[in-house]
């Protein structure tokens, strides 16, 4: 986790965050051992911002192929004064992350009082599916 954790911070410093001055870092583990990372980067037409966690797991397609499986993800984020604060991931990723999510694929954001652990699928119980 330290590892995902510094990669996650590190991309977290390259996010484009220009309107809400609020950026996020994400790194992912494949279960074939990879580690992937995205950032956010937001739009002046809201609706067009990406998010840290999408932008891994496409970075991840894009190396490994549509069979790629998380087994982990870290989420770190910090506002325009260098603060974290409570951060889950959106609906969209919590979809997202399902759709590449094993039973026991793990997620770890910031939460309230210190950093939250859960399975994915504990973030979305009823994620759509065919």
């Amino acid at each position: 986790m330290t590892d995902l954790k510094a990669a996650a911070t590190a991309t977290m410093a390259k996010a484009y965050s220009p309107y809400s001055k609020f950026k996020v870092g994400a790194a992912i583990l494949t279960e074939a051992g990879n580690i992937y990372t995205g950032c956010n980067v937001e739009n002046i037409s809201y609706g067009l911002t990406l998010c840290a966690e999408r932008n891994a797991i496409t970075a991840a397609i894009a190396a490994e192929g549509p069979e790629m499986k998380l087994t982990e993800v870290v989420i770190t984020n910090h506002n325009e004064a260098g603060e974290s604060g409570a951060c889950s991931p959106c609906g969209a990723c919590r979809q997202f992350l399902m759709e590449f999510s094993s039973p026991e694929t793990i997620v770890r954001y910031p939460g309230e009082t210190g950093e939250v652990t859960t399975k994915a699928m504990d973030l979305l119980p009823d994620s759509f599916n065919f």
